[in-house]
């Protein structure tokens, strides 16, 4: 069955990717003034952060879009990998992030240099952590109603922001107030490492979406209960599994009575898939009747690997 009725979920992702990059503007602004007014490392790390995020933010701001348009010609499956795209292209640009604010906080270990109007960049960055928290609340509520990978791989990277906020807060706090240079290069070094590891959960998720990672166990067992709630249908085989951005795909053999009509057995089917819509709302669902006892295995039997009943 091909999902109808996602201008709700649609809207909800629309709607906060356009106000991530509002943010991301607005952050790389008060960084930039902070960053010039202070020269704390760990501000510089900040800010080149942020102008990442606006590019990761521009990134899922389209990708969404295009993940939304519906199936053509060229695209008979949709457009929902194109959030995969977007995932591992902020997951490449976080890594990049890591490495040069890495390689900036070592130097200024080795070379401390003082932090200077400190007040302003505290507060900028108190500024900061506070856009950033109400932007993750926003992205977490579109999240719920979408189910968006794309606006998870964008909420994950601002979560990461608003953890490092704060050791940025620390570092030039130290910087400035304590006469610690050190401890603002150290702030900036974490954040550096906070950022790898972060890409490096993306990276993973986005490359079990383009490699067809199948859905998790629980979802499995979901959906081969739903089908077999009805006692008409007595087994289920060949179940295929994915995610293509929030849309999930599933496929499945059904085993009915052979002596059913072939009107009966398409009422059977569909019964199962409204229960499996149900369950997974807006889910692309592909039944195959077979007759007990008579199925044949009509593809790679390795299929079957994403589960049988």
């Amino acid at each position: 069955m091909t999902p109808t009725g996602h201008d709700d979920v649609h809207l909800a992702t629309r709607s906060v990717t356009r106000l991530s990059v509002g943010v991301a503007v607005v952050l790389i602004a008060l960084k930039a003034f902070a960053l010039g007014a202070s020269g704390s490392v760990a501000i510089l790390a900040s800010l080149t952060d942020s102008a990442l995020d606006l590019v990761a933010s521009l990134a899922t701001f389209f990708a969404v879009r295009w993940a939304a348009a519906p199936p053509d010609a060229e695209h008979r499956h949709g457009h929902g990998k194109g959030e995969a795209m977007a995932a591992l292209v902020q997951s490449g640009l976080i890594f990049a992030s890591a490495l040069f604010i890495g390689w900036e906080a070592v130097q200024r270990i080795f070379d401390p240099r003082p932090v200077s109007s400190g007040y302003w960049a505290v507060v900028v960055v108190l500024i900061s952590i506070a856009l950033t928290g109400w932007l993750v609340w926003m992205q977490d509520r579109a999240i719920k109603r979408s189910g968006s990978m794309a606006v998870k791989a964008d909420q994950a990277h601002y979560a990461a922001d608003l953890a490092a906020g704060v050791v940025v807060l620390i570092g030039v706090a130290s910087g400035a107030f304590l006469s610690a240079p050190g401890l603002d290069a150290a702030a900036g070094l974490i954040v550096a490492v906070w950022l790898f590891w972060g890409a490096l959960g993306l990276l993973k998720e986005a490359a079990d979406h383009l490699l067809d990672r199948a859905v998790p166990d629980a979802d499995r067992i979901a959906i081969t209960t739903a089908v077999l709630a009805d006692p008409r249908i007595s087994g289920v085989h060949q179940l295929r599994s994915r995610m293509a951005g929030s849309m999930m795909s599933i496929q499945m053999h059904v085993d009915l009575e052979p002596s059913l009509t072939l009107e009966q057995a398409h009422d059977i089917v569909v019964e199962a898939e409204n229960r499996l819509l149900a369950a997974f709302p807006g889910a692309d669902i592909l039944i195959h009747a077979d007759p007990r006892g008579r199925a044949e295995i009509h593809a790679d039997a390795g299929a079957a690997a994403d589960g049988t009943a």
